[in-house]
Protein backbone atom coordinates (compact mmCIF):
# COMPACT_ATOMS: atom_id res chain seq x y z
CA UNK A 1 0.00 0.00 0.00
CA UNK A 2 1.47 3.47 -1.34
CA UNK A 3 -1.37 5.54 -0.39
CA UNK A 4 -0.54 8.65 1.48
CA UNK A 5 -2.81 8.84 4.93
CA UNK A 6 -1.32 11.25 6.57
CA UNK A 7 -4.01 13.86 6.16
CA UNK A 8 -6.58 11.11 7.39
CA UNK A 9 -4.14 10.77 10.11
CA UNK A 10 -4.07 14.29 10.98
CA UNK A 11 -7.64 14.36 11.30
CA UNK A 12 -7.59 11.40 13.63
CA UNK A 13 -5.02 12.87 15.64
CA UNK A 14 -6.75 16.09 15.91
CA UNK A 15 -9.91 13.77 17.62
CA UNK A 16 -7.26 12.21 19.65
CA UNK A 17 -6.49 15.50 21.00
CA UNK A 18 -9.89 16.45 22.17
CA UNK A 19 -10.44 13.18 23.53
CA UNK A 20 -6.76 13.89 25.75
CA UNK A 21 -8.86 17.30 26.47
CA UNK A 22 -12.20 15.80 27.48
CA UNK A 23 -10.65 13.28 29.72
CA UNK A 24 -8.25 16.09 31.60
CA UNK A 25 -11.67 18.33 32.25
CA UNK A 26 -13.66 15.69 33.71
CA UNK A 27 -10.25 13.91 35.98
CA UNK A 28 -9.27 17.82 37.21
CA UNK A 29 -13.08 18.65 38.48
CA UNK A 30 -13.39 15.20 39.99
CA UNK A 31 -10.21 14.00 40.81
CA UNK A 32 -11.25 11.44 43.45
CA UNK A 33 -13.74 9.61 41.10
CA UNK A 34 -10.89 8.97 38.31
CA UNK A 35 -8.72 6.31 39.69
CA UNK A 36 -6.25 5.86 36.35
CA UNK A 37 -3.00 4.76 37.17
CA UNK A 38 0.24 3.48 36.18
CA UNK A 39 0.05 -0.11 35.50
CA UNK A 40 -4.02 -0.59 36.57
CA UNK A 41 -4.75 -2.50 33.16
CA UNK A 42 -8.57 -3.27 34.04
CA UNK A 43 -9.49 -1.26 30.36
CA UNK A 44 -6.59 -3.75 28.92
CA UNK A 45 -8.52 -6.59 29.00
CA UNK A 46 -11.58 -4.84 27.37
CA UNK A 47 -13.96 -6.04 24.19
CA UNK A 48 -14.23 -3.27 22.13
CA UNK A 49 -14.00 -2.68 18.39
CA UNK A 50 -12.15 -0.31 16.13
CA UNK A 51 -13.26 1.71 12.77
CA UNK A 52 -10.80 1.73 9.91
CA UNK A 53 -9.48 4.99 10.51
CA UNK A 54 -8.32 3.86 13.63
CA UNK A 55 -7.66 0.28 12.85
CA UNK A 56 -5.40 1.87 10.20
CA UNK A 57 -3.82 4.10 12.34
CA UNK A 58 -2.84 1.57 15.27
CA UNK A 59 -1.79 -0.75 12.32
CA UNK A 60 0.46 1.67 10.49
CA UNK A 61 2.02 3.34 14.41
CA UNK A 62 3.10 -0.52 15.43
CA UNK A 63 4.58 -1.82 11.91
CA UNK A 64 6.54 1.66 12.47
CA UNK A 65 8.01 1.62 16.11
CA UNK A 66 7.98 -2.81 16.00
CA UNK A 67 10.65 -5.22 13.60
CA UNK A 68 11.80 -8.56 14.21
CA UNK A 69 11.46 -10.82 17.13
CA UNK A 70 9.64 -8.22 18.87
CA UNK A 71 7.39 -7.61 15.92
CA UNK A 72 6.75 -11.27 15.99
CA UNK A 73 5.86 -11.34 19.39
CA UNK A 74 3.42 -8.86 19.60
CA UNK A 75 1.74 -10.70 16.53
CA UNK A 76 2.09 -13.65 17.89
CA UNK A 77 -0.05 -12.42 20.91
CA UNK A 78 -2.81 -11.21 18.60
CA UNK A 79 -3.43 -13.62 16.90
CA UNK A 80 -4.20 -15.76 20.29
CA UNK A 81 -6.36 -12.58 21.50
CA UNK A 82 -7.93 -12.84 17.97
CA UNK A 83 -8.88 -16.33 17.93
CA UNK A 84 -10.33 -15.90 21.79
CA UNK A 85 -12.39 -12.46 20.65
CA UNK A 86 -13.86 -14.71 17.78
CA UNK A 87 -15.06 -17.31 19.70
CA UNK A 88 -17.09 -14.82 21.91
CA UNK A 89 -18.43 -12.90 19.19
CA UNK A 90 -19.88 -16.16 17.60
CA UNK A 91 -21.20 -17.23 20.70
CA UNK A 92 -23.03 -14.21 20.90
CA UNK A 93 -24.15 -14.26 17.20
CA UNK A 94 -25.53 -17.88 17.87
CA UNK A 95 -27.43 -16.12 21.04
CA UNK A 96 -29.05 -13.74 19.22
CA UNK A 97 -30.39 -16.16 15.82
CA UNK A 98 -31.87 -18.58 19.25
CA UNK A 99 -33.89 -15.74 20.30
CA UNK A 100 -31.99 -14.25 23.28
CA UNK A 101 -32.29 -10.77 24.61
CA UNK A 102 -30.04 -8.77 22.80
CA UNK A 103 -29.49 -6.70 26.23
CA UNK A 104 -28.60 -9.95 28.14
CA UNK A 105 -26.36 -10.66 25.40
CA UNK A 106 -24.22 -7.60 25.27
CA UNK A 107 -24.31 -7.51 29.23
CA UNK A 108 -22.66 -11.02 28.75
CA UNK A 109 -19.86 -9.39 26.61
CA UNK A 110 -18.85 -6.97 29.11
CA UNK A 111 -17.91 -9.00 31.56
CA UNK A 112 -16.09 -11.51 28.82
CA UNK A 113 -11.93 -10.47 29.46
CA UNK A 114 -9.26 -10.56 26.37
CA UNK A 115 -5.97 -9.62 27.47
CA UNK A 116 -4.87 -6.71 24.58
CA UNK A 117 -1.72 -8.00 22.74
CA UNK A 118 0.01 -4.57 23.22
CA UNK A 119 -0.11 -4.98 27.04
CA UNK A 120 3.12 -6.48 28.06
CA UNK A 121 4.60 -8.34 30.73
CA UNK A 122 4.87 -5.43 33.30
CA UNK A 123 1.53 -4.49 32.53
CA UNK A 124 1.92 -1.26 30.30
CA UNK A 125 0.96 -0.55 27.49
CA UNK A 126 3.66 -1.29 24.30
CA UNK A 127 1.99 1.46 21.70
CA UNK A 128 0.84 3.79 24.90
CA UNK A 129 1.34 6.86 22.59
CA UNK A 130 -0.72 5.84 19.90
CA UNK A 131 -3.26 3.91 22.36
CA UNK A 132 -7.15 3.62 20.48
CA UNK A 133 -9.53 6.17 21.71
CA UNK A 134 -11.29 3.92 23.64
CA UNK A 135 -8.56 3.26 25.74
CA UNK A 136 -8.39 7.19 26.02
CA UNK A 137 -11.71 7.76 27.60
CA UNK A 138 -11.78 4.56 29.95
CA UNK A 139 -11.97 5.71 33.83
CA UNK A 140 -14.49 8.28 33.13
CA UNK A 141 -18.18 9.08 32.85
CA UNK A 142 -19.17 7.96 28.74
CA UNK A 143 -22.44 7.12 27.28
CA UNK A 144 -23.54 4.68 24.10
CA UNK A 145 -26.98 4.42 22.99
CA UNK A 146 -27.90 6.44 25.81
CA UNK A 147 -27.00 4.06 27.99
CA UNK A 148 -24.42 5.23 30.69
CA UNK A 149 -21.21 3.75 31.38
CA UNK A 150 -17.78 3.77 33.53
CA UNK A 151 -15.21 1.96 34.74
CA UNK A 152 -15.56 0.37 37.73
CA UNK A 153 -12.79 0.64 39.83
CA UNK A 154 -13.71 4.92 39.18
CA UNK A 155 -15.46 6.51 41.99
CA UNK A 156 -18.19 8.18 39.99
CA UNK A 157 -21.61 7.00 41.57
CA UNK A 158 -24.47 5.53 40.07
CA UNK A 159 -27.40 8.22 39.92
CA UNK A 160 -25.61 11.33 40.13
CA UNK A 161 -24.59 13.61 37.14
CA UNK A 162 -21.42 13.72 35.99
CA UNK A 163 -19.37 15.05 32.61
CA UNK A 164 -20.33 12.23 30.52
CA UNK A 165 -18.39 11.96 26.97
CA UNK A 166 -21.20 10.64 24.04
CA UNK A 167 -19.12 7.99 22.56
CA UNK A 168 -21.95 7.57 19.25
CA UNK A 169 -20.56 11.06 18.80
CA UNK A 170 -17.51 9.77 18.06
CA UNK A 171 -17.79 6.97 16.91
CA UNK A 172 -19.66 9.27 13.92
CA UNK A 173 -16.87 11.25 13.10
CA UNK A 174 -14.42 8.34 13.24
CA UNK A 175 -16.95 7.03 10.45
CA UNK A 176 -17.25 10.30 8.62
CA UNK A 177 -13.12 10.21 8.74
CA UNK A 178 -13.20 6.52 6.97
CA UNK A 179 -15.82 7.31 4.77
CA UNK A 180 -13.95 10.56 3.56
CA UNK A 181 -10.62 8.37 3.10
CA UNK A 182 -12.63 5.83 0.98
CA UNK A 183 -13.85 8.41 -1.06
CA UNK A 184 -10.78 10.28 -2.28
CA UNK A 185 -8.98 7.08 -3.45
CA UNK A 186 -12.33 6.18 -5.07
CA UNK A 187 -12.59 3.12 -3.10
CA UNK A 188 -14.90 0.70 -4.56
CA UNK A 189 -15.39 -1.29 -1.19
CA UNK A 190 -17.19 1.60 0.33
CA UNK A 191 -19.27 -0.12 2.83
CA UNK A 192 -15.64 -0.42 4.72
CA UNK A 193 -16.73 2.87 6.25
CA UNK A 194 -18.93 0.70 8.85
CA UNK A 195 -16.08 -1.50 9.58
CA UNK A 196 -15.42 -3.11 12.81
CA UNK A 197 -13.01 -4.74 14.13
CA UNK A 198 -10.90 -5.90 17.36
CA UNK A 199 -8.05 -3.81 18.20
CA UNK A 200 -6.36 -7.85 17.83
CA UNK A 201 -7.33 -8.15 14.07
CA UNK A 202 -6.23 -4.70 13.37
CA UNK A 203 -2.76 -5.96 13.82
CA UNK A 204 -2.64 -8.69 11.77
CA UNK A 205 -4.77 -7.50 8.74
CA UNK A 206 -3.08 -7.04 5.76
CA UNK A 207 -4.61 -3.29 4.23
CA UNK A 208 -3.57 -3.47 0.84
CA UNK A 209 -5.11 -1.77 -2.21
CA UNK A 210 -7.27 -5.03 -3.11
CA UNK A 211 -8.25 -4.62 0.26
CA UNK A 212 -8.84 -0.99 0.25
CA UNK A 213 -10.92 -1.70 -2.78
CA UNK A 214 -8.59 0.06 -5.33
CA UNK A 215 -6.90 -2.32 -7.30
CA UNK A 216 -8.49 -5.90 -8.10
CA UNK A 217 -7.61 -9.88 -6.85
CA UNK A 218 -4.95 -10.49 -8.83
CA UNK A 219 -5.93 -13.75 -10.94
CA UNK A 220 -3.76 -16.83 -10.28
CA UNK A 221 -2.38 -18.28 -13.48
CA UNK A 222 -3.68 -21.89 -14.34
CA UNK A 223 -0.13 -24.04 -14.64
CA UNK A 224 -0.02 -24.29 -18.93
CA UNK A 225 -0.38 -27.72 -19.81
CA UNK A 226 2.72 -29.62 -21.61
CA UNK A 227 1.80 -30.14 -25.25
CA UNK A 228 2.19 -34.24 -26.17
CA UNK A 229 4.38 -34.97 -28.99
CA UNK A 230 3.44 -37.86 -31.19
CA UNK A 231 6.04 -40.32 -31.98
CA UNK A 232 6.30 -40.53 -35.54
CA UNK A 233 6.26 -43.98 -36.83
CA UNK A 234 9.08 -45.37 -38.53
Amino acid sequence: MNLNLTPYFKKYEALVAQADAAFDRVKAAHADCVKCEEKCADCCHALFDLTLIEALYIHHKFNDKYQGSEKAEVLEKSNRADRRTYKIKRKAYKELQAGKNEGEILAAMALERVRCPLLNEKDLCDLYDHRPLTCRFYGIPTAIGGAGHTCGKSGFKQGEEYPTINLDSVHNRLQQISAELLRDIQSKNIKLADLLVPLSSAMIMDFDDVFLGIAEEPVEETPRKRKRHSRKKK
